[in-house]
């Protein structure tokens, strides 16, 4: 069984499951492993690793700026395929990858769903990819065995959000509000979120859903994702290690806020 559908299969009543974005190879190359692994310890359930792009049409500020050091840095796909390798020798957390279509298509679309599943990648996230194109690479998805999570947003109409609800597997990804990544607090988005939320619940039916975008503390994500499955956070995590790096326990300030997302303490 695909290690998504068995986390969601494994949540107990009432918990929020939290899946955490940070960009692979930031803020250096030797340190991806040990964070995914460390937030783990501290309560991630799911891991998003973003792939770096230099033009990225969903993120804000703060995920493009670790996209820019994780390039200079020397990341390349293949790097991270070693990396989830290696945590897959200690680890058995869902991993996703979360990035854009155009260094898959460079890298080769079949080769890279198989050697993704092959390091232990659990599904993948393409934002730039409409939910009705994605036939350029269901079938190397679907012959891999990875999840494929679409994304829907406010403005998504409810057709749309049908679609989504059946082409994707592992979960559905709920964009809180219209934008890009980091843009807003989580106080103005839970304002407006739950009239989409209503709308997502009664659309989506076949999958689990995880909203993000926003969310910065334990409050936000138990507002934000009151009707949710869980909720997902990127650049609180990102601005987090951006503000401590490479200062000694910038590790531990990281853990420290992972576990105070998911429980509050």
């Amino acid at each position: 069984m695909n290690r998504i559908k068995r986390k969601f299969e494994e949540q107990s009543a009432g918990e929020k499951l939290m899946s955490l974005f940070i960009t692979a190879g930031y803020p250096d190359l030797d340190s991806t492993v040990e964070l995914v692994l460390g937030m783990e310890k501290n309560g991630a359930d799911i891991i998003e690793l973003g792939i770096p792009f230099s033009d990225p049409l969903a993120d804000g500020p703060t995920i493009q700026y670790s996209s820019d050091i994780a390039i200079k840095n020397g990341i390349t796909i293949d790097k991270i395929f070693e990396m989830v390798s290696k945590i897959r020798e200690v680890s058995q957390i869902p991993i996703i990858l979360m990035g854009y279509m155009n260094p898959v298509l460079r890298y080769g679309v079949e080769k890279f769903c198989e050697n993704a599943a092959k390091s232990g990648i659990d599904g993948l996230i393409l934002p730039d990819v409409p939910v009705d194109e994605d036939e350029i690479i269901k079938k190397n998805i679907s012959d891999n065995d990875l999840a494929m999570i679409h994304l829907v947003a406010p403005n998504s109409t409810d057709v749309r959000m049908k679609l989504a609800d059946s082409k994707s597997s592992g979960f559905v990804y709920c964009v809180s509000v219209t934008g890009v990544t980091g843009a807003r607090d989580g106080g103005e988005i839970s304002s407006s979120v739950d009239t989409f939320i209503q709308r997502v619940r009664k659309n989506i039916t076949e999958n689990p859903v995880m909203i993000g975008f926003g969310i910065k503390s334990y409050e936000d994500a138990q507002n934000i994702a009151s009707n949710a499955d869980g909720f997902i956070v990127g650049s609180a995590l990102i601005n987090c290690i951006k503000k401590s790096y490479p200062e000694p326990g910038w590790k531990q300030e990281l853990f420290s806020l992972v576990h105070s997302l998911k429980h509050g303490n």
